[in-house]
Order: C-alpha cells, then structure tokens, then sequence
C-alpha cells in the first residue's frame, strides 16, 4: 500500500496512506491531538503515579515519544507497552519532525524508540521502559495488567473490526481496576461495543477539528 509524508495543520508529520484516505494522526495537527487525547484527557489523570501504560497502535512513535517528554520533566515512573501489528520502518519514523517540534535534544531518544528489539523491555531513563511488541490487537490477553490505554487504532471507517466489543471487552481485562482508556473518536457504535465490555464511557470535547472523543473507565470490581 501506497505511503506518503504530509504535513498537518499544526506543522507536524505523518504518515497517510491515499488507497484508504487515512492518515496515523489527524490531518488538523498530529501533535496537538496526541496532547489532547492521551496526555490532557489521559496521563494527566494518573498524574503522581507508577502507572503500566499500553498503547494500542505504536505506529509512528508520536505517543510514546510525547509520555517519554513529558513524564521526564516530572519524573513520574511509566512502564510503556506499544502494541504494532505493522511496524513503521526506521527511515520513514525519522521523516518524523516530532522531535524538533517536541524536544529537539531528545532526537536520539525517538531514534532508539524506532531502533531497539520488539518483545524486549528497554530503559530510556531510570522511570521510563519502553516494551514493544509485534502483535495484532485482537490477540491480546493481558489481564489486569495496566492501568491507562491510549487507543489509537485506524478509523472505524476503514478497520471497523478494531473497535468491536470483543475488542473492548479484552480492553478492560487488560486495566486495573479504576484504568482508562482514551481515544479520539466518538461514534455510537464504538461507545456501545465499550458499554457492553462494561466500561463506564463519557463524551468529551475533541481536539482541534474534531467535536467529541471518548474515555472509557474500568470500575472496581
């Protein structure tokens, strides 16, 4: 499939791929909506804590990268694992211009997001672990292993099966009790597959170009 670099409304990159008109991040500004959904409406939740983090679609690294800068100024303890069934290469990952738009002294740090081992924990500072591992997401079988996902799958427009409930409900068996999962779409389908996981879901306001996202919470049990 046909790959090229673009750049977003916020000065960013990705990755868009024309055959399906869809794009790793959203086209109004990768950045800014990764900062929206997984940091402002995710992390900032956790805020204080050694917290497990998974994120489902590892992809070009922004998300990670993005936890990585800013846990680092609060030395907040992350245990990172990225899920990709397809990995981005090297090369393309360093046409990435997150990290002069981000931190620009941490260029090497994204580098060796891309470059070290799948299936292998790797520190990147004392209270940063980064474990990626090649996998599809219907085949993950965690259990209470985590206690915030960042879902940042392809759209429901092209892959609907990444947002069925059986999908969901292996979602919540992987958190914790009180973990969240956030993602930056909202449609009635994904909310109702995640009510029938058992989540608790609520509607919030989207990033830059987009009305609403959702966030999901695992209650105890």
């Amino acid at each position: 499939m046909k790959r090229e670099i673009i750049q977003t409304n916020d000065g960013s990159t990705t990755i868009h791929l024309p055959e399906w008109n869809e794009s790793y991040h959203s086209k109004h500004g990768a950045i800014q909506e990764a900062y929206h959904v997984f940091i402002k409406n995710g992390l900032s939740l956790k805020e204080g804590q050694a917290i497990s983090i998974l994120e489902i679609g590892f992809g070009t690294g922004l998300n990670c990268f993005i936890t990585f800068v800013e846990t680092k100024k609060t030395n907040q303890e992350i245990d990172y694992v990225g899920v990709e069934a397809y990995p981005v290469a090297l090369d393309e990952a360093m046409q990435m211009n997150y990290p002069k738009e981000i931190a620009e002294n941490e260029l090497e740090v994204f580098k060796q997001m891309h470059k070290v081992s799948w299936e292998q924990k790797n520190n990147f500072s004392d209270n940063f672990a980064l474990t990626k591992r090649k996998q599809f997401f219907q085949d993950i079988d965690d259990e209470n292993a985590f206690d915030l996902i960042y879902f940042d799958a392809f759209g429901f427009r092209v892959q609907p099966e990444l947002w069925s409930e059986e999908v969901f409900a292996a979602m919540y068996k992987a958190l914790r009790a009180n973990g969240v999962l956030v993602t930056y779409a909202c449609r009635t389908s994904i909310k109702s597959a995640m009510l029938s996981a058992g989540f608790s879901v609520e509607k919030l306001p989207g990033a830059p170009g987009k009305r609403e996202m959702l966030r999901a919470v695992k209650g105890f049990s």
